[in-house]
């Protein structure tokens, strides 16, 4: 879920922070992925025709494995160096947000027994794709995959954004990517979101800079936290009828949720929960369980390209020469161990839009400069 709300607010009060880029800004660059998230959206959109998951000849889903090696390839391809971290045991906060994920599911379960029974094709594809869940032997399919095509992988001890923002405040990456707002909470100082999919989409990469956003929310970061909380997080309840700007308000006047909940009005101090461990949820953001990065090696290898084709092609069905044709592009390209940076050279994208023929010859000549046309 994120933050509630938070994107909206930077973008109202900190509009600098938050800056959109194509893929090929990040040439060069390492970037540390959340990859419980990554393989949740390949399984939402890599479909078949008929709206549902992809699979093997055995009725083994492979939408997981597709998304994974072929946005994986695209990434490299464009230059970046990526990292995905998996997540550990969830924390006991996040018990309840889990409960209420797993109730939707069943409940998304029980509309699509429905519809599949009313033959509603439309009903069926909508509420399949609220039933999606993430399996241990899906992850541990793409830590094999990742594995052989020489792409590391950190498993994380507790929650993958704490670990992915961990590596970037160390330095051992660039960035950390993710939907999920609350890594800028675990204190990344750049969160990149939209990036497993944004050629898919054709959508652009946001760039959040969390100082920016700092500086311009005129917050601390253990201010920030409780607003964070305070808006709504994965750790703890809500405080019915205090939305983002009211939080906002609120810890910018009184700095911390144990003092904002003293001037609530009545109303809403009786919405309170009973059980409110917001203190407990501002620990986790403040001292998360991580694995220091200093402890941490990342190389990028050369793929196995024999095995790659011995789990994707012969165990899992792929095409052998799709499967071969992205590992000569994933070899290529991990080649490439320069680490230059010409930052004048791109531009960033215009929220308007900019002409069609101006982007055309923009695309053209990052291709050109980078050796990347095919």
């Amino acid at each position: 879920m994120g933050i509630k709300g938070l994107t909206n607010l930077i973008s109202e009060h900190a509009p600098s922070a938050i800056k959109s880029h194509e893929i090929k800004s990040y040439f060069g660059r390492k970037v540390a992925i959340d990859a419980s998230m990554s393989i949740y959206q390949f399984m939402i959109a890599v479909r078949q025709q008929d709206g549902q998951l992809l699979q093997n000849e055995d009725g083994e889903t492979t939408s997981h494995l597709m998304g994974m090696f072929y946005r994986t390839v695209r990434m490299v391809d464009h230059g970046i160096k990526p990292v995905y971290v998996f997540d550990g045991k969830p924390p006991t906060l996040k018990s309840g947000e889990l409960a209420k994920r797993k109730a939707r599911k069943e409940e998304a379960q029980i509309k699509m027994d429905e519809a599949t029974e009313l033959g509603n094709q439309e009903d069926i594809n909508r509420f399949s794709k609220r039933t999606v869940k993430v399996t241990p032997q899906h992850n541990d399919e793409c830590k094999e995959l990742l594995r052989v095509m020489g792409i590391p992988y950190v498993e994380a001890p507790c929650e993958a954004e704490a670990q992915c923002a961990e590596l970037a405040k160390s330095g051992k990456v660039f960035a950390a990517a993710s939907e999920d707002m609350d890594t800028l909470t675990f204190g990344t100082p750049v969160l990149l979101r939209h990036l497993t999919f944004s050629e898919a989409r054709k959508m652009p990469i946001d760039e959040v800079n969390l100082e920016k956003a700092l500086e311009g929310l005129e917050l601390t970061m253990a201010e920030f936290i409780d607003l964070c909380i305070l808006m709504g997080c994965d750790y703890t309840e809500t405080i019915k009828g205090v939305g983002p700007k009211n939080a906002y308000n609120l810890i910018k006047q009184h700095k911390t949720i144990d003092e904002a909940i003293k001037h609530l009005t009545p109303r809403l101090q009786d919405n309170i929960p009973a059980e409110w461990n917001y203190a407990d949820a501002r620990r986790l953001f403040v001292e998360s369980e991580v694995t220091p990065g200093k402890d941490i090696e990342l190389t990028w290898n050369t793929p196995d390209v024999e095995a790659v084709v011995d789990l994707m092609v012969k165990r899992k069905g792929f095409a052998e020469d799709r499967i071969r044709n992205g590992c000569a592009k994933l070899e290529k390209n991990l080649k490439q161990a320069t680490q230059t940076r010409v930052q004048d050279f791109f531009k960033v994208l215009p929220s308007s839009g900019a002409p069609k023929a101006a982007a055309k010859v923009r695309s053209i000549e990052l291709h050109l400069f980078f050796g990347l046309l095919t």
